[in-house]
């Protein structure tokens, strides 16, 4: 409840949401509620969810804009991972509390992968529906956005939503202006929503089995350690792209945003606020991955690698596991044909729509440039 409480304490009073972002703003809220409700009735029907282990998980944990959406939909072309779809996302927990009755109530189906997939989603599941509007609405109300970041109902999105529903995640601040509970956020303990993530997760893979998760946002380079902790067995990718290009292209899309909810936008207030936020998120994780041994628990790939030749990069990512699977080439050839680069138009943007230049950006990550300049040597 506190943090719900301090969130919308600083809506009220700081995000000065227009009518259509108030609007948006309460059903979603009221939305990721409901989500928990819904959650802790089949948690309690079907206490076996909660007693599985989690999959073994590749954790995607690069900054914005460095091809984690990419490299996320690519690896989910492999029928062996489970991701999470955006209708799924928006409502990880079936509005019909009786659609999927014969999936939640045998406990075998975890291990017959067909049978779960074969039917699921039901055709009757709202959710599906309720995705597409929601893809459509976010073109009426930003057209330019999906050149920046392509939203499609049946593809993977941001696995920072199953940390919404304990309202302990930086998705307000990239919506709207929202300082102090960023503020507060920050300095707050955030195993709660890591550990609430576990049990949806853990609900997902009940109803639609696979045998490793792919997960993905950048909110999880300030937390690596709580994901080692909640969620086992791990191993992060690390997709990097040039600190000038990726930093710009991610206060566009965050201008973008915040758009969507108010004519209060500030580009420059948005780009202090990022460019900080951007510096502790990268020292959080290097951190992390500079001690205890934990080097050998990332794998780095470069975003210029991933666009020219995505199947070398795969073939690197699976190597750490037995190989790539050689029909999966041809799956992801088939992807990359139906999902061209700027498939979708082409992002413009620059240091300077934001008032900044390369030495603001020094001043925040000088540090993960010097690890990079070292890694890339």
């Amino acid at each position: 409840m506190e943090p719900l409480q301090r969130l919308i304490q600083s809506v009220n009073k700081e995000a000065n949401l227009h009518p259509v972002g108030r609007f948006i703003t309460h059903e979603r809220f009221v939305s990721l509620i409901s989500i928990r409700l819904r959650a802790e009735y089949f948690f309690k029907r079907y206490p076996g969810i909660l007693e599985q282990p989690l999959y073994p998980a590749w954790i995607i944990v690069g900054l914005q804009r460095t091809g984690t959406t990419k490299l996320q939909r690519l690896l989910a072309a492999d029928p062996d991972h489970r991701v999470i779809p955006s209708w799924e996302v928006i409502n990880p927990v079936p509005l019909n509390l009786k659609l999927y009755e014969r999936q939640l109530s045998k406990p075998s189906v975890i291990s017959h992968q067909s049978s779960g997939s074969s039917v699921y989603p039901d055709p009757k599941d709202k959710r599906i529906q309720f995705a597409k509007t929601s893809v459509r609405a976010v073109k009426m109300m930003s057209p330019g956005f999906f050149a920046i970041h392509p939203i499609e109902y049946d593809q993977p999105e941001e696995g920072i939503l199953m940390l919404d529903v304990s309202f302990l995640s930086t998705t307000p601040e990239a919506m709207m202006n929202v300082p102090s509970y960023a503020s507060w956020l920050e300095n707050t303990d955030q195993s709660p929503a890591y550990a609430y993530a576990v049990k949806l997760l853990k609900f997902l893979q009940w109803i639609r089995p696979a045998k490793r998760w792919i997960l993905k946002t950048p909110h999880h380079l300030e937390f690596p350690d709580l994901i080692e902790k909640y969620f086992g067995e791990v191993h992060f990718l690390w997709p990097h792209r040039t600190i000038y290009e990726s930093v710009p292209s991610f206060l566009s899309m965050v201008t973008y945003n915040q758009m969507i909810f108010s004519e209060d936008v500030d580009e420059q207030r948005i780009a202090r606020h990022w460019i900080r936020k951007t510096g502790y998120m990268l020292q959080k994780a290097l951190n992390y991955r500079l001690s205890d041994h934990n080097q050998k628990k990332f794998t780095d790939i470069n975003y210029k690698d991933l666009i020219s030749d995505s199947i070398a990069i795969l073939a690197e990512i699976y190597g750490k596991s037995g190989g790539m699977p050689p029909e999966l080439k041809s799956c992801v050839e088939k992807h990359e044909k139906e999902h061209p680069h700027r498939k979708y138009g082409t992002h413009k943007y620059s240091l300077a729509d934001f008032g900044l230049t390369e030495a603001d950006i020094d001043k925040h990550t000088a540090h993960y440039q010097k690890f990079m300049a070292d890694q890339y040597e």
